[in-house]
Parts: structure tokens; C-alpha cells; sequence
């Protein structure tokens, strides 16, 4: 008896009408998120699979007689749009490792209490997070280097950032001490114990800065536009800025060389193609990397 007396309680204190007005509340407010987020997404994708004639004159359509292929079919038979994505691919992985590897080292370096000099490489580090040396400085340093019209001066510039290091630097100092001593014990040196246990126990913050760095780059188009003049080095995100800025697709961006009334009526298809096409690798990785990137957000930002 005193078991379901206890059960009843328990439900009664559930079920109060304070914790139904705030559980109403989380359920409206989840559901407006859900659709400011949804409809922009399903509008974009049915958008791209519509004909062009009645997207323009009609807008969204259900009707299964309206929907064509033809804006994925032309932008894979586009040179420069698939150009663009592989380019983005190059950049936005390049990109990611040399984030990933000098936030990594840099940020295990700064949790080390034994570094000498550690206070004055973060009071420098932190320094850059407020002032930089400007658009044009960096543009004259990127030319000195010989960078321009390269791929390099998409990946290296702003590859490190100190944010990744000091989120980097608060999971390392999370990790307990007393694993790098059993290995110092057992004749470990620092590079095996970096290797052997810290990497292992690092993945959710690697995943974490993995996720932001390809996110970052992927939608970056401005250093492109700076610093890159051949059109075959465009990332896709530079491209497809072109369309929308624009509102129609360039003589030369097709393949088959349209004329310019039917360019003008095939580019929201094209438009909305390309976006569906964009956004596609940054969906499928994030269900892959959800479960790391909640742990390595959550320790990287506590302590």
C-alpha cells in the first residue's frame, strides 16, 4: 500500500498544474522553432524539384505533374557548379586537419601547469581573439607569401582560431591527472602519453572542432572572393552566390549553352537545386557527429 500511496504522490507532483503550464509552454515554443526551421527547408527543397513555369507563376505545388529533375540533371551536367563543390570539398577538409591538428597540440601544450611561459602565450593568443592586423595587411601578407590564386589561401588563413584552443585547452584540463603519472610511472614519455592516452579520450572535442571548422569553411566564400581570380578555383559557395545575387545563371555556367530567356526561366530551379545540393554534406554529418558534439560542447565548455 505505502508502495502505490508513493507512486500516486509521485504522479500528483507530475502532474501539477504548474508543471503542465510550463510543459504546455516548452511544447509551443519547440514547435515554433520547429517550424521557422522546417518551412524555409521544405520550401527550398520542393522548390527544386518543381518546373520552373509554375514555381515562378504558382509557387509550391504538390502536384506530382509539376515536379521535374531537370535542376539536379543540369547542375551535374554543369562543369563549374560541380567544380565548385569538389573545390569546397578540397578546401573545407584541408581546412578541418590543419584546424583540428594545431588547436589539438596548442591546446594540450596550454593545459600543461608545468609549461613555462604559459600565462604569457595565453595573454598573447587571447590578444588576437580583439585586435588583428585588418583586411588589407592580411590581403599584402597573404601576396607576400605567394598565395594568392591558390588553394592555400583558402585553407590557412584562419585555420587556427583561439576559441577551438581554449575550448581544446578546458577538455584537456578536464582529463584526470593521475592517468598522465600512472603512464609516466610505467616509463611513458610525454609524446606516448599524448598518443597512446590522451588522443582516445579526445574524440568528442575533436569531433566538436571538426564540426565547426568544415561548417565554417564550407559556407566561406569572401576569402575566395578576395584572394582567388581563376573561376575554376570558385568553391560552390561562390558560385551559388553568383546565382542568387544575380538571380540568373551565366552564359558560360551551363553546359549546354541555353539561350538567355530560357536561362532566365530555368534559374529559381537551378537557384534552389544548388541549395539542396549545398546544404547536403553538412546533413548528413551532423547525425553522425550529434553524439560527440554534445559531450565535447558540454566538457569543452565547463570547469
Amino acid at each position: 500500500m505505502s508502495k502505490i500511496a508513493h507512486s500516486k504522490k509521485i504522479q500528483t507532483i507530475n502532474n501539477s498544474k504548474t508543471d503542465q503550464l510550463l510543459l504546455l509552454i516548452n511544447k509551443i515554443l519547440l514547435s515554433l522553432v520547429v517550424v521557422i526551421v522546417t518551412v524555409p527547408l521544405l520550401y527550398v527543397l520542393l522548390g527544386s524539384f518543381l518546373q520552373p513555369n509554375i514555381l515562378v507563376s504558382h509557387g509550391i505545388s504538390l502536384n506530382p505533374d509539376h515536379w521535374t529533375i531537370d535542376g539536379y540533371v543540369r547542375i551535374f551536367q554543369d562543369g563549374s557548379i560541380m567544380r565548385g563543390f569538389l573545390n569546397s570539398v578540397l578546401y573545407a577538409g584541408g581546412f578541418t586537419i590543419v584546424s583540428i591538428i594545431f588547436s589539438i597540440l596548442a591546446g594540450y601544450a596550454l593545459s600543461i601547469d608545468e609549461l613555462v611561459g604559459k600565462k604569457a602565450f595565453m595573454i598573447f593568443f587571447l590578444f588576437t581573439m580583439f585586435f588583428n592586423g585588418g583586411l588589407i595587411p592580411t590581403y599584402l601578407l597573404i601576396r607576400e607569401l605567394g598565395l594568392i590564386n591558390t588553394p592555400w589561401a583558402i585553407i590557412l588563413p584562419g585555420a587556427v582560431t583561439v576559441w577551438n584552443i581554449i575550448l581544446a585547452r578546458t577538455y584537456f584540463k578536464a582529463l584526470p591527472n593521475e592517468l598522465k603519472e600512472a603512464a609516466r610511472i610505467d616509463g611513458a614519455s610525454d609524446f606516448m602519453i599524448f598518443i597512446k592516452i590522451i588522443l582516445p579520450l579526445a574524440k568528442p572535442i575533436i569531433f566538436v572542432l571538426a564540426l565547426f571548422a568544415f561548417i565554417g569553411q564550407w559556407n566561406a566564400y569572401f576569402n575566395a572572393m578576395i584572394y582567388l581570380e581563376d573561376r575554376s578555383l570558385y568553391p560552390l559557395q561562390l558560385v551559388l552566390r553568383e546565382i542568387l545575387i544575380q538571380n540568373e545563371v551565366q552564359p558560360g555556367m551551363i553546359a549546354d549553352q541555353l539561350a538567355r530567356a530560357e536561362m532566365q526561366r530555368i534559374s529559381e530551379m537551378i537557384k534552389y537545386s544548388s541549395i539542396v545540393v549545398a546544404s547536403l554534406p553538412l546533413l548528413i554529418m551532423y547525425p553522425f557527429f550529434q553524439k560527440y558534439f554534445e559531450k565535447g560542447v558540454m566538457v569543452g565548455s565547463l570547469k
